[in-house]
């Protein structure tokens, strides 16, 4: 079976998990323990992994508040920030010496700025805070190919925004977004700017002070790492009520007994994605390019969805005007990983709301199917990958086309 789904999940680099082995057998200290050098040993470990990961988003290692990866994150970032008082210095969450959000919305509610195609950890989020009175929702403004319209941005801006959303990179569609640009606008209208970076980090610079960015989500699973660990960084001034309690740790922000083995795998994927995404990512794009073309040669009408000059280098989002995803899925499934949408979303009876959030037709949102290329896919795989996918949907469209058996005479 080949795997094609790098977006949902991608396996664990085989020295990470070295690390990780490591950490859970022979240094398994607690990083709080500070009464013996084991708790010593590991609390270096953590420290070494902040270091790590602040060199790789250019951020500085007291930046990092460990996580269980990019859905606690970003609960941590948009609850915690909207729950935050004003600190003694006189500065809260939302910057610039003014209580987070205070005034910017209708009677006195916070008002979030976020684009419709954020992942579901953010728009649950936002709309769970909506549904309790708590907060105003303003959705920016995406085209057909799902790019950002930064006009309608600054202008949402200018009219006072408690906090601004925009993900760096889609995880359907594989957009990559200005954020460097953005967080200029954000720093311009002393705006708190939260990034999803949980498809970007490891796959393409990202620069955590240099560009502005407030807050900023990562999970390890998405490059390499294991599963369920992640980070936010919070840049330096401002401070998240927590949502988990006891214990304090992480200067008050986040308790809870640290992952070390985790936090030390995140550390080490962040280390070697400074040394090898370029090379890697350039690969991975010419192995997602060709398979393109194989598809764009040999199924007729197929579509490639989203921005296709900005987007991630594995990422191939496709749609095949009257075949239904949920056929080919069905087809392929045992030979061919590869997925009709989020893998937070799976399971779920509804078409993908990033598709539908830029208007697409209705047979490209039923015929999408997203396709996600790594580091450890094979040029081998790509020209099986392509064989399949093109033998599951002749058989579809030949099924279609075929005229019922007339019954009697």
């Amino acid at each position: 079976m080949i795997y094609l789904d790098y977006h949902a999940t991608t396996p664990v680099d085989r020295r990470v998990a070295d690390r990780i082995h490591h950490y859970m057998t022979e240094e398994f200290g607690n990083a709080s323990s500070t009464d013996h050098a084991w708790g010593d040993r590991a609390e270096a470990a953590i420290k070494q992994a902040a270091k790590q990961v602040a060199d790789l988003i250019g951020a500085s290692p007291k930046e990092i508040i460990w996580t269980s990866g990019a859905t606690e994150s970003i609960n941590l970032a948009i609850q915690g920030s909207l729950l935050a008082p004003l600190s003694r210095s006189g500065r809260g969450a939302g910057g610039e010496g003014k209580l987070f959000g205070r005034g910017a919305g209708g009677e006195g509610k916070h008002r979030i700025a976020l684009m419709p195609l954020e992942h579901k950890a953010v728009l649950d989020t936002c709309r769970a805070l909506e549904k309790r009175g708590w907060a105003e929702l303003v959705y920016l403004q995406v085209d057909s190919k799902g790019r950002l319209n930064l006009e309608h941005l600054e202008r949402v801006c200018a009219e006072g925004v408690s906090l601004l959303c925009v993900m760096a990179a889609n995880n359907e569609i594989g957009n990559i977004y200005p954020i460097q640009k953005i967080g200029q606008i954000s720093q311009h209208y002393g705006i708190p700017f939260l990034c999803d970076g949980s498809q970007a980090v490891g796959k393409i610079p990202v620069q955590f002070e240099a560009w502005g960015i407030t807050y900023l989500a990562i999970s390890a699973h998405k490059f390499y790492g294991p599963k369920g660990v992640g980070a936010l960084v919070v840049r330096k001034g401002y401070h998240l009520e927590p949502l988990i309690f006891g214990g304090g740790h992480q200067r008050g922000m986040r308790s809870g007994t640290l992952n070390v083995p985790g936090i030390v795998g995140l550390g080490e994927a962040c280390r070697l994605r400074s040394l090898e995404m370029e090379e890697d990512e350039r690969a991975i794009a010419s192995k997602r390019d060709r398979l393109q073309r194989m598809l764009l040669e040999k199924i007729p009408n197929l579509v490639v969805n989203g921005d296709i000059e900005n987007r991630l280098a594995g990422n191939l989002h496709i749609s095949i005007p009257g075949v239904p995803n949920s056929a080919v899925i069905a087809r392929i499934r045992h030979k061919l990983a590869i997925s009709t949408g989020s893998a937070c979303s799976s399971g779920v009876e509804a078409p993908s709301h990033v598709l539908q959030a830029f208007s697409l037709p209705e047979e490209i949102v039923d015929g999408a199917l997203r396709i996600g290329l790594g580091k450890f896919t094979t040029e081998e795989e790509i020209n099986a990958a392509a064989e399949i996918l093109v033998e599951a949907v002749t058989n579809i469209q030949q099924l279609s086309s075929a005229k019922p058996l007339r019954l009697g005479n």
